[in-house]
């Protein structure tokens, strides 16, 4: 069996003041696992820097939630892949259901980004995922299929190496809703098989598959006994330290 290190990220959403966040940070790294799983956190832009000077030290890795593919321009209210590297930022979180449904990302856009983000140095955290409607009409395959297809077009095997894929089961977001683990199990089974078309078997085992759909500290384990899912993105359980840390050290206590 691969053994893959699992990586749990924290989705802060618009949530947390500065002083906030360096609160939970403080907190946080009192809690954390010493070992077996690799986290980072997400935060509103504003709080960037101020996490990233919490964290110096730390194996904590830090992560935007979105970013524009240009690297400046007249492009008011959006933020370049060079500016989120001087903030301290070794992560990107690109496509987001929120992003794709509230802001109307499409596909063609988020492969942009996903390319700017690899040539730029910085890692994607690139999310997939299908609504309920989706589901109870047998799309989620076909669905999911077309997001990564038109997603991760033109990337070599190596970037697909660097790049984190979040399933997001939407109608699982915010709703207190989740996917059962046998469920979970089954869609990242077939994305990692979608990833062994595209970009080679070895590739497909190298890489980080997440769950994310209202995980907490309760599920995480049942979840992330899949043998395919390698860590979670986590949103409304992120925002408490002992909650992620929680979520962090059930996680990898399951694949230990």
């Amino acid at each position: 069996m691969i053994k893959r290190t699992p990586f749990v990220a924290a989705n802060w959403k618009m949530h947390k003041t500065r002083a906030e966040a360096r609160d939970f940070v403080a907190a946080f790294l009192k809690k954390i696992p010493a070992s077996g799983v690799k986290t980072a956190i997400c935060p509103s832009f504003t709080a960037l820097s101020t996490v990233a000077d919490a964290l110096k030290g730390s194996s904590v890795a830090i992560g935007a939630q979105n970013m524009h593919w240009e690297a400046k321009g007249a492009f008011t209210g959006e933020v370049s892949a060079g500016q989120l590297k001087e903030a301290g930022c070794t992560h990107v979180i690109i496509g987001h259901s929120e992003r794709r449904k509230l802001f109307k990302e499409i596909d063609a856009d988020l492969n942009k980004k996903l390319k700017t983000c690899l040539k730029e140095g910085l890692l994607p955290i690139f999310c997939v995922g299908e609504t309920l409607e989706e589901r109870e009409a047998g799309k989620m395959k076909p669905v999911i299929m077309g997001q990564l297809h038109a997603g991760l077009a033109g990337i070599s095997s190596d970037d697909a190496r660097k790049t984190v894929i979040a399933y997001e089961p939407v109608w699982a977001i915010g709703t207190g809703k989740n996917a059962t683990p046998e469920q979970a199990q089954e869609v990242h089974a077939f994305i990692r098989a979608w990833l062994a078309e595209a970009f080679g078997a070895e590739a497909s085992q190298d890489m980080i598959i997440q769950y994310g759909g209202s995980v907490k500290p309760d599920n995480v384990e049942a979840i992330m006994k899949g043998a395919d899912i390698d860590g979670a993105l986590v949103g409304g359980a992120a925002l408490d330290p002992d909650g992620f840390a929680a979520i962090a050290a059930g996680a990898a206590k399951a694949k230990s």
